[in-house]
């Protein structure tokens, strides 16, 4: 055999040669030095970068060996273990011995907190009771470590409120997870079989570091403990934000100065952050509230009792030992200020004086007992006009058959029997506002305590009816043949564009919007008040409490109601007080991205009450819901939630400064608890927003000509097609076109067409308005009767 016969070509020089080197013969002397000098700097740089980098991994190192020592060192604060069972099969109580016990052999039972010496380690072991959704959410927020306890005695794993649970978990941000699995053989290989399926099918459903344990046997909660104790924890974003209290015991102290309100005490650990005397704190489902003071107490249940003893000088008591006690500063304490006062007559020009007040009482008086003698079919607001010497000389020619008596202080009462020949068109204008008013959606069920079953059911059944047209004829609105169009519809407008054409976010707002506050940048306000908070939590002040200490808070001003209330919900889930943040308790306009909830089947429509739960916090809202629209300005208005998609949900409800999870419940009857109605998180704040109703009225062609067509049942006047003329109009297979001019006495009207019309076709023109949430009645769910 001969050698290799593949061919090798010389290869050529500059192959390998950059663009550069080709031309270095071209490059200047001066252009060499200054290429030398700049390969210098970018060895600065270049070393600069790495001193950085090296800087920012000890920052992260230190971080990380600090929050370590925080939440496992002797001075942390007790970790909460939640025990959910997913079914109702698995058994918490035998569980909650065996770690109790296995943690400390002198636990009483009595206190859920115990210290262990040999794990080194304090523990606060919750059980979330199967059934209960609101004490498996409060737990779910305070909670350390979720272990989801799973009994493989029933081939059905998780049932349907372990299913709805879990969903509630996820959206509220889950933190360090572990699942425990119960009841299993005694035969070893059986065992095994059983733990691997369990495992593979519940996998899916859990985070993927969340790992499966057996916890059977004290052997295999040994092992268990010891890996707890050795894990780095993870707890949601929106946590690490504010201090809170999760209260061990809840007390109420009589308030000498009012009959009416109290001070409710709230004892237990202090977590995550410093919390200042100053601050304002949000007790959940109660409000927001003031301290009037905050103490530090004498640790019940301490790692080193040696140590702990010598620290505080104590006696031989078992008594509660206050430590320090802080009062706040009636010059730097946050105010608790809710709303704005709006000042009524900021727009006025002129101020009159006292005798011109008096002046006008006294006319108003005498006009209360005066009445006046009018023409058959006048209205009060033609009455107004009608000088009160011509009445006084047509009183005695006119005769009083032929007349109305009209009393200037009750006017006419919308219902009441009246004349026959009653001018409809004033009586209308009249009750303009109220029928404006059913436009809106905010009509609700009426109250289940007035109504019989089968008036219930109808109004259920009217509801549901209602949801089913929305969805199948969206924004469709019959034009009413007892009132005229241009009445009816007279806050409404056309838009050439709804996404390009312009509309004033300060034009005709409503009442409600003089309470609220707004913010001219708030980003850049989230940006200082978050920073802010930092600094307070890293620097050492007199009016700050550490984190982690045992702290016994007193919130004054707390009505008896709810301070009642509070004591009942103590017993069966835990009461939670977070500080809030500067301005976090205003009220201004927030805006959810939210999605109804699978398990929810029942409509939701707009402005119905709901319980909205956004982080710590709980609040009642009657929220608008619109579609969110990234590339306009404005939003379109939905009459009810629909499911399978996010929606925008408007509120008006204190400041919350996002990220922060949301899950809306909506109130069921008296005896059973709330559902799940929609899930989703805060979006922004933003009391500009614009939120525009549709409607679009419908008519059907008559005749049809080429490009012209004869339309009617749009409208019932021709002088509501005159008023309408300006809005375009279009079809549903795609034509637009314009009003010509009314046909006849009954409405109809000729329209010009960019195309020919199908006779099958059907008109639309398409009117607005803006819409605004419904201010609530009660503002916290614990304010309710």
């Amino acid at each position: 055999m001969g050698g290799s016969r593949i061919q090798v070509n010389k290869p050529h020089k500059t192959r390998f040669a950059s663009k550069a080197s080709r031309n270095v013969h071209k490059t200047a002397a001066t252009d060499k030095v200054r290429g030398k000098s700049e390969r210098n700097v970018g060895k600065g740089a270049r070393a600069a970068r790495i001193q950085r980098s090296k800087m920012l991994r000890e920052q992260k190192r230190a971080a990380l060996l600090k929050e370590k020592r925080a939440s496992s060192g002797s001075t942390s604060s007790p970790r909460v273990v939640v025990l959910f069972g997913l079914s109702a099969a698995a058994n918490l109580d035998s569980l909650a011995e065996d770690i109790l016990s296995l943690l400390s052999k002198e636990s009483s039972g009595l206190s859920p907190t115990v210290t262990s010496s040999e794990y080194k380690l304090r523990t606060t072991v919750l059980k979330a009771p199967h059934g209960d959704l609101l004490s498996c959410m409060e737990m779910a927020k305070v909670a350390d470590l979720f272990a989801f306890v799973v009994s493989a005695s029933t081939s059905d794993y998780i049932d349907s409120f372990g299913s709805q649970c879990l969903s509630v978990f996820r959206s509220l941000g889950l933190p360090s997870t572990v699942a425990l699995i119960r009841d299993l053989p005694d035969d070893m290989k059986r065992r095994h079989d059983l733990k691997k399926i369990c495992t593979s099918s519940l996998s899916s459903e859990f985070p993927e570091d969340c790992k499966f344990y057996l916890a059977d046997t004290k052997d295999e909660l040994h092992k268990f403990m010891w890996l707890f104790k050795e894990q780095r924890l993870s707890v949601p974003h929106w946590r690490s934000q504010r201090p809170y209290l999760m209260a061990e015991k809840v007390d109420v102290v009589a308030d000498g100065g009012c009959l009416d309100k109290c001070t409710l005490l709230l004892t237990g650990y202090l977590r995550v952050r410093n919390l200042s005397v100053n601050q304002l704190v949000h007790v959940s489902g109660a409000g927001d509230f003031q301290l009037s003071k905050v103490e530090i107490l004498k640790d019940p249940f301490p790692l080193n009792p040696r140590k702990e003893q010598d620290m505080m000088d104590s006696d031989d008591t078992t008594d509660i030992q206050v430590v320090r006690c802080l009062v706040p500063d009636p010059l730097n304490q946050e105010p608790l200020l809710v709303e704005n006062v709006p000042d009524l007559l900021a727009g006025e020009q002129t101020w009159p004086t006292e005798a011109e007040i008096a002046e006008a009482n006294r006319n108003q008086k005498q006009k209360k007992h005066r009445k006046r003698s009018l023409p058959r079919g006048t209205s009060e607001y033609q009455a107004a006009w009608i000088v009160d010497d011509t009445d006084d000389e047509d009183l005695d020619s006119e005769d009083e058959s032929d007349g109305m008596v009209l009393d200037e202080i009750q006017g006419v009462i919308p219902g009441q029997e009246g004349p026959s020949n009653f001018d409809f068109d004033d009586q209308a204008s009249l009750n303009l506002r109220d029928s404006d008013e059913e436009t809106e959606t905010d009509s609700m069920i009426m109250d289940g305590e007035n109504l019989t079953r089968e008036q219930l059911e109808d109004e259920i059944q009217k509801l549901k009816k209602e949801h089913a047209d929305d969805e199948e004829f969206p924004d469709e609105v019959d034009t009413p043949l007892d009132i005229t169009a241009r009445k009816r519809f007279a806050k409404y407008r056309g838009l050439k564009s709804f996404r390009t054409s312009s509309w004033d976010p300060k034009e005709s707002l409503p009442q409600e919007y003089a309470r609220i506050f707004a913010f001219d940048n708030f980003k850049r306000t989230q940006k200082h008040v978050l920073s802010k908070a930092l600094d307070m939590d890293q620097e050492q002040r007199d009016d700050c409490i550490s984190a982690n200490l045992y702290t016994r808070l007193h919130v004054k001003e707390v009505p008896n109601g709810v301070a009642a209330k509070l004591c009942q919900l103590a017993k069966a889930m835990p009461v939670v007080a977070c500080g809030l943040l500067q301005h976090e308790s205003k009220m201004s306009v927030l805006h959810f991205s939210l999605k109804k909830h699978d398990t929810y089947t029942e409509p939701i429509k707009a402005k119905e009450e709901l319980v909205f739960h956004v982080g710590f916090r709980q609040f009642v809202a009657r929220p608008t819901y619109s579609t969110d629209n990234i590339n306009s300005d404005k939003h379109k208005m939905e009459r009810f939630l629909h499911a399978g998609r996010f929606s925008l949900a408007s509120i008006y409800a204190p400041v919350s400064f996002p990220p922060l999870p949301l899950i809306a419940l909506k109130g069921a009857a008296e005896g059973s608890s709330p559902a799940v109605a929609a899930i989703g998180s805060l979006k922004s704040i933003n009391p500009d927003k614009i939120i525009l109703k549709k409607i679009i009225l419908t008519g059907y062609p008559q005749r049809v000509s080429k490009l012209k067509s004869s339309v009617r049942f749009m409208f019932h006047s021709p002088e509501d097609v005159k008023w309408f003329k300006p809005v375009e109009v279009y079809s549903k297979c795609g034509r637009r076109g314009r009003i010509k001019e009314p046909v006849g006495t009954h409405g109809a009207m000729k329209c010009i067409f960019n195309g020919i019309l199908q006779q099958h076709d059907t008109v639309c023109m398409s009117l607005f308005k803006r819409a605004y949430p419904k201010w609530p009645e009660n503002r916290f769910p614990l304010l309710k009767s």
